[in-house]
């Protein structure tokens, strides 16, 4: 399975005609073909290509919605360097 950087999920944005994707607990989502996230925008406040964990865990409905859309990846974990 693919590993995605923050970076390069960015680019799964959603917009002008982009496939979105959305990262949460690790796992990347394919939201491309959900009509709740046309063109890469969720409730006027989620964008696709970002890690919406914090958000899905404050979320009215839970994170079991996304059990209908492919997992295609994983988020990269930072790793953490001493200066």
């Amino acid at each position: 399975m693919k590993e995605f950087t923050e970076k390069e999920l960015n680019e799964y944005d959603g917009r002008e005609g982009r496939t979105a994707y959305i990262a949460y607990r690790g796992e990347i989502y394919d939201v491309t073909g959900s009509f709740l996230w046309k063109n890469g925008k969720h409730q006027v406040t989620h964008r696709a290509g970002k890690d919406l964990t914090p958000e899905l865990e404050k979320a009215p409905h839970g994170a079991d919605f996304l059990r209908r859309f492919p997992v295609v990846g994983r988020l990269k974990k930072r790793s953490l360097q001493k200066d």
